[in-house]
Formats: structure tokens, C-alpha cells, sequence
């Protein structure tokens, strides 16, 4: 069902000014610990792993450290994959699903794979549950050369500082109800223009790359999923949130042409994730075991091809 598309800050028709901005940055508030959920959880992963801060957001209410993790025992020889969460910092299971790969599911692979896990992209995002950072600016569309995200320039900075050829980039997300009650209405509001799209499809689906699809590769990570959690059927006009499905569960998005984390890279298999927190047939952790049999899924794929 479509959505009011109204907003409190702003004129409507008018697009926000540096006042408008302020006045919704003004409106947010933390709401859970960055330190307690992420923080703790990465840095008890030595000496198991390496941890590393490859940068530091400083924004008006506080500083935000950033953290990678990365194998412990990386050998030149073997394929490297790199996996992101939290690029929406409210995206929960993305943050989480990170980190528990790392937990439960990393040692049985590092025979084969280096890993780079950037767990919390947008830790601020985390701690206020919002999709954009403190400027209204959304991370996911904001990786390209001069990006005006602080997020998403200090994670190009750094993958580029490893000069690695990934063998696959896996971002994790979710699509939530809020995105219809707060923050597709707060785009309209932000930018002055009518949103089309409305829909949240009901379960798991990817996104891949439309420059390099890998149909087999999103097909293995579905299958791997539908263990754990339902997969979104398509609408009636067979799309999932206004794009055409490819196959079962996935859709294709130009990710770099539109500045998405996936894009980041130059790496041949790429997905993104998309759980759905809000579906009354799961609950947080099934969300977060989802994000983790993405990973494997993945793994297994790579190990096969």
C-alpha cells in the first residue's frame, strides 16, 4: 500500500537548504551503543584476527573509530574477499552478520580465502538507526571520486591502500518498514520529488551487478538462504521494489554507475543483500544467520567454480 509521502521538516516542492538539514540532524538521537555492539565484538576477535582502524569519523556529537578485519594468516597465493556491513547503519543484520561470520564461519575458510570485513560502515547511522550520516547524505550512493560521504571515502581510501584484486565483494543489507514510514519520505522531502516506489517485498532477495550478473553465483547464495529464511516472491508485474527480476529472488542494479558499495570494487562476484527484519516469519537472529549463509553460500560457490 503506498505511503503518505509528507514530512515534517521542509516546504513541499522545495528542496532542504543547510537549515533544514540541521534541524533534522538536530531530531536524531542514539538510541544503542556503537562501543557495545560492534566495538567490543570486533576488537575480541584478536588474536585470532587482524584488526585494523583504517579511519576515524568526527561528526558534532562524537568521534567514531572504523574497523576492519582482516585474516590473520593472509597468503599472497590464495583469492581475497571482502565483505561490508552497515553502509545503512540501520540496517542491523548487515552489521551483525558481519561480525558473526566472523565468529562462527571465517576459520573454516581461511585455508582457502583471505577475508577484509569493513563490519559498521556508518557507525553513527547504527547508534541513531538512520540510512543517512549526519549531513543527509546516504553512503550507498556515494562511491565514486570525491565522495562527499566521510563513510564511504574512507572505506575507498582504504581498500585502495591494500591494492588487492578481490575475488568477491559481498555487502550486506536490509529493507526495512521504516524505509516506507521515515526515510523514502524524507528523500522526497530532501530533494522536492515525488517517490514512485513504495514497495517492500516480503523476504530475502540480492542485487547483483547488472555489468557483471553472475546468475550461477546470486543462484548458489539464494539457495544457500532458502535454508534459513524465505525468499521474496515478485509482485504482480514480476519486480521487486519497481526493478525487473532477473531470476528467483534477484534483481540487477548499474552499481557503479550509481555510487553503491558493490561498485567499489573491480572484483567479478558481487552481490548485495536484502533481508527483511519486519516479516512476522522471522526475528533477529534468523536475520542475522540469513547475512551469514550469504557468505557461505558465496564461499562454497567460489570453492566449486
Amino acid at each position: 500500500m503506498k505511503k503518505k509521502e509528507t514530512y515534517p521538516i521542509g516546504t513541499q516542492g522545495e528542496k532542504w537548504t543547510e537549515v533544514e538539514k540541521k534541524l533534522w540532524f538536530n531530531q536524531q538521537n542514539v538510541k544503542r551503543s556503537y562501543l557495545a555492539e560492534v566495538v567490543s565484538k570486533v576488537t575480541a576477535l584478536e588474536p585470532n584476527f587482524t584488526i585494523e582502524q583504517y579511519g576515524l569519523l568526527n561528526y558534532a556529537n562524537g568521534k567514531y573509530p572504523l574497523y576492519a578485519i582482516k585474516s590473520a594468516n593472509w597468503q599472497a597465493n590464495k583469492p581475497s574477499v571482502l565483505i561490508t556491513g552497515g553502509v545503512h547503519g540501520y540496517e542491523t543484520s548487515g552489521v551483525q552478520g558481519a561480525i558473526r561470520f566472523v565468529q562462527s564461519s571465517a576459520e573454516e575458510f581461511q585455508d582457502e580465502f583471505n577475508f577484509v570485513v569493513l563490519p559498521c560502515i556508518s557507525p553513527w547511522g547504527y547508534e541513531t538507526i538512520n540510512r543517512w550520516n549526519p549531513l543527509t547524505i546516504d553512503p550507498n550512493r556515494s562511491f565514486y571520486t570525491g565522495s562527499p560521504a566521510d563513510e564511504s571515502a574512507a572505506v575507498m581510501k582504504y581498500v585502495e591502500s591494500l591494492a588487492i584484486d578481490f575475488v568477491a565483494h559481498i555487502d550486506l543489507h536490509e529493507t526495512t518498514d521504516s524505509d516506507n514510514s521515515d526515510f523514502r519520505p524524507a528523500l522526497a522531502a530532501r530533494d522536492a520529488i515525488e517517490q514512485k516506489n513504495w514497495n517492500i517485498p516480503d523476504g530475502f532477495y540480492l542485487v547483483g551487478d547488472s555489468t557483471k550478473p553472475e546468475d550461477k553465483f546470486q543462484k548458489a547464495i539464494i539457495d544457500s538462504v532458502e535454508k534459513i529464511t524465505h525468499i521474496a516472491p515478485a509482485d504482480n508485474d514480476n519486480q521487486l521494489i519497481g526493478v525487473p527480476l532477473q531470476q528467483f529472488g534477484v534483481i540487477n542494479y548499474a552499481a557503479r554507475k550509481l555510487g553503491l558499495c558493490m561498485g567499489l570494487t573491480n572484483a567479478p562476484f558481487v552481490t548485495t543483500t536484502e533481508v527483511y527484519p519486519d516479516s512476522p516469519l522471522v526475528d533477529d537472529e534468523n536475520c542475522i544467520v540469513a547475512q551469514v549463509a550469504v557468505i557461505t553460500g558465496a564461499l562454497n560457490y567460489l570453492l566449486m567454480d
